[in-house]
């Protein structure tokens, strides 16, 4: 048996433990089926670098999936939005690594392209889970976002054979779909991407050195080469610090004009037109005093901070180059500078958050993680602590726990339920921990506040993920709208005007109303909405009105003047 095999499939019997509830209550899975489905969650959470209840959520499989067991809508952005379609194929018996994965899984992976991206197609024979995120995709298209397509297939084996190719080539759509192959070894190497880097990098030309503060600073010039047998050696745990996962190549603007002027006539001019990496380590050796030019430098627990971007774009064209029997241009070269932080320096962990955030500037980044260490995050974290609940400010691989609360929901529960801002909290993410981060992070927002949003925001999220057969369809898209609503209805059944008077004094009995009347709010709210969508669409909203449209009406501001809600 394959070592890499054998020990993702020992680690799938503790996620099939994580999900065996949910599996059960939301998919109706259970038995031998467990487990294929706990390797497509891994291959979700893992490979989208997303918490384990917004992994779980992107799973469809199912009866009338098409195919596709697992589905991610990125938040769109002005005209782009990323969808990422996953097929698992779990071999439980063969675990020598042989299999390929298999030409009907692909073609399978085709026809739903087919499908699913033209809204004129009806969708028949489709479990309610997909049919209710390929309406959203459908409506994002309408709406005149562009999709691309990030199409994963998994498996414990091997790659598609030749054949499988051919089919994926004479499909086409090159520059809006990209393909990719995800087994046991991509992900042990994601999953140990914590292990220390050590390497002996090679600079070319001259070098500055420096000492500044106690720490060493080198700054130089590295070839785009070096930069891929680097990548090729460690792959994503070079990047573990890096604040973004790799973007792609195609429909990312930057990263496609790093690969043309990396192919250019002239790409010598890379090293001008390109930022550079910015490089950490806690130690760093080289021949400096003696050497005058083409250093090579030893550097102990090697980060790339920023310019993971330019780091994997230059891996990629250097395979791609090599499937043609080409190599990398000679005098394509990166800028390249390299801190070395005293590891004994108590204060070198707020250093590299420090140099993380000012050097993060040519992507849009998750900010969340920048604001992990900052003064409102901090002290919301010891008043939540104070209330029996736990603040994870920074992302964990470990499922979180009921107690739990992670920066992420705070932001989404926040902007809903006292911000009454609904159509902000699921499509604007982005921009939570940006332009969006001081109108949720207010100076007087306290842990009771946060708690109590988020366990209103937690009760209307489970009913969309698993609505009851009576509930309308809206209840799939309306979550942020009837969170907003079951706010308003317990701070009139506490008498209180505004949601300053809600603290640690009035927690315990918010907390209660919560665990007693959830469901009664919920109800009230979603009559609200119907008489809210009744005046936006008229009396007979209900026959008139397709999944597609309501989709979109949840994601914009009309239908919020539709409610009386007291002002923020």
């Amino acid at each position: 048996m394959d070592i890499n095999l054998s020990i993702i499939d020992q680690h799938l019997a503790g996620v099939e433990d994580e999900i065996r509830e949910q599996a059960s209550q939301e998919l109706n899975i259970t038995g031998e089926r467990l487990k294929s489905l706990a390797f497509v969650y891994l291959c979700v959470k893992t490979m989208l670098d997303l918490e384990p209840d917004d992994a779980f959520e992107c799973l469809t499989e199912g009866g009338g999936d098409f195919g596709v067991d697992a589905i991610h809508i990125s938040i769109p952005d002005a005209s782009d939005v990323t969808i990422t379609l996953l097929q698992g194929k779990y071999q439980h018996k063969n675990l020598s690594g042989n299999s390929e994965f298999g030409e009907n899984a692909i073609e399978k992976l085709i026809a739903a392209c087919r499908c699913f991206f033209d809204p004129g197609t009806s969708l028949q024979h489709i479990n309610k889970r997909l049919e209710a995120k390929i309406e959203e995709i459908r409506s994002l298209i309408h709406d005149g976002r562009f999709p691309n397509i990030r199409i994963i297939a998994c498996n414990n084996g091997r790659k598609w054979n030749a054949a499988s190719q051919e089919r994926i080539d004479r499909f086409g759509n090159r520059d809006r779909i990209s393909w990719e192959h995800v087994n046991h070894d991509v992900l042990l190497n994601i999953l140990q991407k914590t292990r220390p880097v050590d390497d002996l990098v090679t600079l070319t030309g001259k070098a500055v050195f420096e000492d500044m503060n106690y720490n060493r600073v080198c700054i130089g010039k590295v070839a785009v080469s070096e930069i891929a047998r680097l990548m090729e050696t460690h792959g994503d745990r070079l990047l573990e610090r890096n604040v973004r996962s790799y973007l792609g190549l195609h429909g990312n603007r930057v990263n496609e004009d790093i690969q043309k002027t990396l192919l250019s006539n002239t790409p010598s001019n890379f090293y001008f037109f390109n930022n550079g990496l910015t490089v950490i380590c806690s130690d760093l050796k080289s021949n400096a005093g003696f050497q005058h030019e083409n250093h090579k430098v030893k550097l102990s627990n090697l980060q790339i901070v920023n310019g993971g971007q330019t780091c994997m774009t230059i891996y990629k064209t250097s395979e791609e180059l090599k499937r043609q029997g080409k190599n990398l241009p000679e005098d394509a070269h990166v800028l390249i500078r390299i801190y070395e932080l005293n590891k004994d320096d108590d204060s070198a962990t707020d250093t590299v958050s420090l140099i993380t955030q000012a050097t993060n500037s040519q992507n849009p980044v998750d900010l969340r993680d920048l604001h992990a260490n900052d003064e409102k995050q901090r002290r919301l974290g010891t008043n939540i602590e104070q209330l029996g609940y736990h603040y994870r400010r920074r992302r964990m691989d470990s499922a979180t726990k009921a107690t739990d609360i992670t920066p992420g929901a705070a932001a989404e529960a926040i902007l809903s339920v006292w911000r009454k801002l609904p159509h902000q909290a699921k499509f604007f993410s982005r921009e939570h921990f940006g332009t969006l981060y001081d109108r949720i992070f207010t100076s007087d927002l306290n842990g009771a506040q946060v708690i109590i949003a988020v366990l209103i925001y937690r009760f209307s999220e489970n009913r969309r993920r698993r609505p009851l057969e009576s509930d309308p369809q809206f209840v799939r898209y309306a979550s942020c709208f009837s969170a907003m609503l079951m706010g308003q209805q317990l701070l009139g059944t506490m008498g209180l005007s505004e949601v300053k008077q809600l603290d640690h004094a009035n927690f315990e009995q918010a907390k209660t109303l919560i665990e007693e009347n959830a469901e009664a709010y919920f109800f009230q709210s979603i009559d609200q909405i119907k008489d809210a969508l009744g005046q936006l669409y008229g009396a007979d909203w209900e026959e008139k009105t397709s999944l597609q449209q309501l989709s979109a009406t949840f994601r914009r501001v009309d239908l919020i003047g539709k409610f009386e809600i007291s002002p923020v």
